[in-house]
């Protein structure tokens, strides 16, 4: 098995996704064991590597208490593996999925806009001629949020209104940001869009076509 195998693999991306959702804090062997839904003997063969590769670094425990592992904000790939998590199995697939599941009549776009030190995830979803029920979309993110341990700051617009986003709209520049990246493009849901309303020279035309038929 490849490093690059190894560091892909499901026990790695399961471990990944609960440290990445809390940079700042430390976990014992045991806790991450259980978040991650992973057993005692593959959790502490997993972080044993991933402390060897430099991702993540024991923290010293106080008198009495477990050895914990920590986030290693020095690794050289640090900010890159943060990144690829973010854009794959650690955001990005996941809320991918439960749009495309549960939202795929009214969901035309959506982006991940970036994420915060504390993990926090910034995400916008363009709807189209359906909008999402609020209550709906409310609660099936606060469902992802416990699943991913990351808040989920969410933005809805129109598909209209995201096509009338000016350069100066903050959305815009996050956007337009390196961070952002689109999860769901045009057309990869069921979603129908607004139709377009034809303009007064076009409507024009059409009420005298079918009044004295087609003209120049």
């Amino acid at each position: 098995m490849s490093a690059a195998d190894f560091l892909f693999s499901p026990e790695v991306q399961k471990l990944l996704r609960v440290v990445y959702s809390a940079p700042g804090q430390a976990f014992s062997t045991s806790d991450l064991a259980q978040r991650s839904s992973l057993d005692a003997a593959d959790a502490s063969r997993t972080l044993e590597h991933l402390v060897k590769s430099g991702i993540l670094r024991t923290k010293k425990p106080k008198s009495g208490l477990p050895e914990t592992v920590e986030v290693d904000r020095s690794f050289v790939f640090h900010n890159e593996l943060r990144s690829i998590a973010l854009k794959s199995f650690a955001a990005a697939e996941p809320i991918r999925a439960m749009l495309r599941s549960r939202f795929k009549e009214s969901v035309v776009r959506a982006f991940v806009l970036g994420e915060d030190e504390d993990g926090n995830v910034e995400l916008l979803i363009v709807h189209g001629q359906l909008m999402p029920e609020k209550m709906e979309m409310t609660i099936a993110c606060e469902k992802l949020s416990k699943v991913l341990g990351r808040h989920l700051e969410v933005h809805v617009l129109s598909e209209a209104r995201f096509r009338k986003l000016k350069p100066q709209d903050p959305l815009a520049a996050k956007l337009s940001a390196a961070s952002a990246h689109e999860i769901i493009a045009l057309g990869a849901t069921k979603a129908k869009l607004h139709p377009e309303r034809p303009g007064l020279i076009q409507s024009a035309k059409r009420t005298l076509a079918k009044l004295y038929g087609p003209t120049a």
